[in-house]
């Protein structure tokens, strides 16, 4: 059953995005959603410039405008983010938009306007720090969890992406008013391809996160070769040099989606995850996954993947190759895999989104909207 759709008849959202990792495909994919509900989408892009080819992704959805203004996680001080505030409010009224969705929740701080303000936890540093080095933020970076969490208690509504990263974020700021969990949803069709002898990996390796050192360790002694694909160098100077997998560095996502198609097996060795948005594309291109053991991944793919310790290359490398050498299991697995991923449908997604913003759109009195976690 679809959704009620806020009673605007031309109802208009400004979502902002950034065109460096995961939240590009996260805001074009819920737009492209949003659009068949009749929603028009104003996207406000941060950060690095995107690629030409991804301009024209973006506004055959939607309407575009780039801002050089950085992402918070690029910067030193928040002084550095004074600017932001003003673009967004400026935008919003120029656009005379009827909803604010915010990617980066840090953005929504000091933000006055006079529509409901929605933001998305997709990561933050601080969750970052606990997450993948178990730890508090050191204090030169405290200013960054003061103002993602004064953009919560400016937001209506706090969306994470699994329970997980709900439970995380609530450990590292504290009870969140407002926090629902809506999981990610792809575009991607389920598809059962021809596969070839090929373990394949994405994602931004220079992220320590990601993990990229255990996973290209493991592939010395992995049977298949081993595609990592992402880029190894990142903007403020991190890089992970490969030395035993394929580096295929960045890819379109066409391109990636390609080599994935290809893939017997697929392989996330990540630490910190507030979704997979890669995982999910495998498992609907018919992959065996081999996950990180982490909360998110046993969450969503439990009894649909193998799993390993993220910090052991070895178990890796064991995970890899038991799937190797037992084709019943890789078809076994790729097949619940893709079933698992049916639950996070686009439709799902969007009619989620859509009545979240109804409720506060046009709140009933004495209610409340929030599915607290």
């Amino acid at each position: 059953m679809m959704a009620p759709a806020p009673q605007n008849r031309n109802f208009r959202l400004l979502m902002t995005l950034d065109a460096v990792g995961g939240v590009w495909r996260y805001a074009l994919d819920l737009a492209s959603g949003l659009k068949a509900h009749g929603v028009e989408t104003v996207f406000l892009g941060f950060g690095p410039a995107p690629s030409d080819a991804q301009r024209y992704e973006a506004e055959d959805i939607g309407q575009l405008t780039w801002s050089d203004a950085p992402l918070d996680w690029m910067v030193d001080d928040a002084s550095q983010l004074d600017a932001i505030p003003g673009i967004i409010s400026d935008l919003a009224a120029r656009e005379r938009v009827d909803f604010v969705h915010l990617n980066l929740p840090s953005q929504a701080a000091g933000l006055d306007v006079p529509v409901p303000i929605a933001v998305v936890s997709h990561s933050c540093v601080a969750t970052w720090f606990k997450g993948v080095r178990g730890q508090s933020l050191p204090d030169p970076w405290q200013w960054q969890l003061d103002l993602t969490q004064q953009g919560f208690r400016n937001a209506d509504i706090v969306l994470s992406p699994s329970l997980s990263h709900a439970k995380l974020l609530n450990a590292v700021y504290g009870d969140i008013a407002g926090l629902t969990v809506i999981p990610n949803a792809s575009r991607v069709s389920p598809e059962n391809c021809s596969k070839d002898e090929l373990v394949f990996a994405a994602g931004r390796w220079w992220d320590e996160g990601k993990n990229g050192a255990v996973l290209d360790a493991a592939a010395a002694a992995v049977e298949w070769p081993v595609i990592m694909a992402g880029a190894t160098q990142g903007p403020n100077g991190q890089t992970l040099v490969l030395r035993h997998s394929d580096g295929r560095q960045e890819l379109g996502h066409g391109e990636t989606l390609a080599l994935m198609s290809r893939a017997a097996i697929f392989v996330s060795p990540s630490i910190y995850e507030p979704f997979g948005l890669a995982a999910l594309e495998a498992a609907r291109h018919h992959c065996a996954m081999v996950l990180a053991d982490i909360p998110t991944y046993r969450e969503l793919w439990e009894g649909a993947a193998l799993f390993a310790d993220p910090h052991q290359p070895q178990a890796f490398a064991e995970a890899i190759n038991a799937l190797v050498s037992d084709e019943r299991m890789r078809q076994r697995l790729a097949a619940k895999a893709s079933l698992a991923s049916e639950r996070f449908s686009l439709e799902a997604q969007t009619n989620a989104v859509m009545r979240h913003y109804g409720r506060l759109l046009h709140p009933m009195p004495h209610t409340r909207f929030a599915e607290q976690t």
